[in-house]
């Protein structure tokens, strides 16, 4: 697995987390199956049945977990004029005749994306498309929606 860059904030996080699952959380499933169990034929147990999803949940979040932890890379934001991990970046729509809104984005790993706050992931072809550009550059990058322009206005 590739290493999976991720802020220190972000590691952190995500270390809780697994920490939560591994302690609490499974303690409270193995509860939860044993209270399941004890009400008796286990075939036809929808509490059952509901506990040993949750538990297979569980594992599965924590192994996913483990892998993101185990291969992380820690990067600190970007110090240069050019945008990498952690950079703030406004955009402008470029295509003419058109007077898009600006547009604020950090560049973030994917564990970190999240629209609503405008993280975008170093994967994303927008993301992508930004690593290495610098203020003052147009540049495009295809979409389902087809081929989009944008001109960077400002990194910090």
């Amino acid at each position: 697995m590739p290493a999976e860059l991720l802020s220190q904030e972000k590691f952190e996080e995500l270390t809780r987390e697994l920490d939560e699952l591994r302690t609490t959380r499974r303690r409270e499933v193995a509860e939860q199956l044993e209270y399941a169990r004890s009400l008796g034929d286990l075939s036809e147990n929808a509490e059952y049945q509901g506990a040993r999803e949750m538990q297979a949940a569980v594992e599965e979040r924590i192994g996913k977990l483990e892998s993101i932890l185990k291969n992380a890379k820690i990067v600190e934001g970007s110090k240069s004029d050019s945008i990498g991990m952690g950079s703030v970046v406004v955009v402008q729509g470029a295509t003419k005749g058109t007077s898009e809104e600006k547009r604020t984005y950090t560049i973030v790993g994917a564990e970190e994306t999240n629209m609503f706050e405008g993280k975008i992931s170093y994967h994303s072809p927008l993301g992508a498309a930004l690593m290495s550009k610098k203020k003052g550059e147009e540049f495009s990058f295809h979409t389902p929606r087809g081929t989009q322009r944008y001109k960077i206005l400002k990194v910090e």
